[in-house]
């Protein structure tokens, strides 16, 4: 369904020009984005005449589809006002935005809250498809200078007023504090264990919008306030770690940046260079290496002095992955050597945070065999994945998973086809008994690889074993 504008769309066809998108090009990439969020879209290139020729507007999430897939191609947010859809829906881009008050900063965070992963605003019933946007690493770029210049906030406290909704009659206290700081340590152990798409995973929306919004919007001392903005940031972090683990970039993105400003905002330079962190390994994962090195290395610097041993270590291993997406062998070398005598400086008994939990050798061999795939090297990638799966795997499914494939991919460059297939069937069970689109793709990447010995029985029995879960819904 459309509805008409008065004129052409003079906008959108001229950011289509600038990105050099046809008409038939652009209608597959909306359809291609669409399947990707569970819809069945069939537009064509008369589909797009129509919208910019005679300003027709189509409905639902194809505006902001539109905008993705132009965002793609130029690298950038591409806001709907510049392509002439802003009527579409007048909802602003939320999550971007990394104000430099803090009063600003609760309006943008809360702001992302009232929508679950879904793009659905809270209470409307409609759907709002503000986080259907395109992943664009430049938007990184601002937050991480700003806190870079000013990583903490001079004053927090707040005092609500009777204007500010259901935030107003709340009075922060500790207890508060400590029961958000539980939902974050309980999502952990959820997310690790049963993946980011796990049902039980998924309520760290729905508590940051029920819990931790009204009480952002309350009234805190300094002191309270500085814990609230923590464990608020803890608990945004991870909403950003599991739509990564689901495949919803944007969506991740956002919450990503959110939780940068609200670290800012509780003085954690820590915390603040763990959501770097994240940040950088999602750059990496979608292939953009040389901005992995440098939200790493934006992490690494303001935590000099700061951060306990094991947690540089840990900032020195996300450095090594994104220097070795982007094909850097010295660099990454020496960023896990770097990385591994941190960890062997670190003892029981620093002060590292909670959420540094997960993070230990068999943590580092694991990231060091994946640096070593990307490098072609799988006599390395050999050696460390033995050591990353010699660790038990009741707490850390996931990662298993990930380790698995990882192995298997090893085995294949090495030439040891049997070994491999072992190691992918053992992979696919694991990848079955959680929800990660993450693993599913590392399983595809696997199948892809193997593509060339495709009439070998071992591979035809992986293929089959693995085809209910390429086939399961997203």
């Amino acid at each position: 369904m459309s509805r008409e504008q008065r004129g052409p769309n003079e906008k959108l066809g001229a950011v289509l020009a600038l990105a050099g998108i046809s008409n038939a090009g652009l209608a597959r990439r909306v359809n291609d984005l669409g399947a990707q969020r569970g819809l069945t879209l069939r537009y064509d290139k008369t589909s797009v005449a129509r919208w910019v020729s005679k300003g027709m507007v189509p409905q639902g999430a194809a505006p902001h589809l539109i905008a993705a897939a132009i965002g793609q191609k130029l690298g950038r947010p591409v806001p709907l006002h510049e392509i002439g859809l802003a009527d579409a829906d007048p909802a602003p881009e939320v999550g971007l935005a990394f104000p430099r008050d803090v009063g600003q900063a609760v309006k943008s965070a809360t702001e992302l809250y009232r929508l679950d992963l879904a793009g659905r605003r809270a209470g409307s019933g409609g759907i709002w498809q503000s986080l259907a946007g395109s992943f664009a690493v430049s938007a990184y770029a601002t937050p991480a200078s700003r806190w870079l210049i000013t990583p903490a906030d001079s004053s927090v406290a707040r005092e609500a007023g009777s204007a500010e909704g259901s935030g107003a009659s709340i009075k922060v206290g500790h207890s508060d504090v400590q029961k958000l700081r539980e939902a974050a340590e309980d999502a952990r152990r959820w997310d690790s264990k049963y993946g980011g798409g796990d049902w039980r995973s998924s309520m760290v929306p729905e508590c940051l919008r029920v819990e931790a919004a009204p009480l952002l919007l309350g009234s805190y001392s300094d002191e309270v306030g500085r814990a609230l903005f923590g464990a608020s940031a803890e608990l945004t972090r991870l909403a950003g770690w599991m739509a990564f683990d689901t495949g919803q970039q944007e969506a991740a993105q956002r919450y990503y940046i959110q939780a940068l400003r609200l670290a800012r905002a509780a003085a954690d330079v820590p915390l603040g260079g763990y959501v770097l962190a994240s940040m950088s390994l999602q750059a990496t994962y979608r292939g953009f290496g040389d901005e992995g090195v440098d939200l790493a290395q934006a992490a690494l610097e303001r935590n000099r002095g700061l951060a306990t041993a094991r947690t540089m270590s840990f900032f020195r291993l996300v450095e090594a992955r994104a220097h070795a997406r982007a094909g850097d062998a010295q660099a990454a070398g020496a960023a896990l050597k770097a990385a591994e005598g941190w960890l062997e400086r670190s003892r029981p008994g620093d002060n590292d945070p909670s959420w540094l939990g997960f993070y230990g050798y068999d943590r580092f061999a694991a990231d060091a065999a994946e640096c070593y795939r990307d490098l072609k090297a799988p006599r390395q990638v050999r050696r460390f994945t033995e050591q990353a799966l010699s660790k038990p795997t009741e707490e850390f499914v996931r990662s298993h998973g990930l380790r698995l494939v990882v192995s298997a991919v090893a085995e294949l460059e090495s030439g040891n086809l049997d070994a491999a297939c072992e190691q992918g069937v053992r992979a696919v069970e694991v990848a079955g008994r959680i929800s990660s689109a993450r693993t599913t793709e590392y399983v595809k990447d696997l199948l892809h690889r193997l593509e060339p010995y495709g009439d070998e029985p071992r591979v035809v029995e992986l293929r089959e074993r693995a085809r209910p879960l390429l086939m399961a819904p997203a």
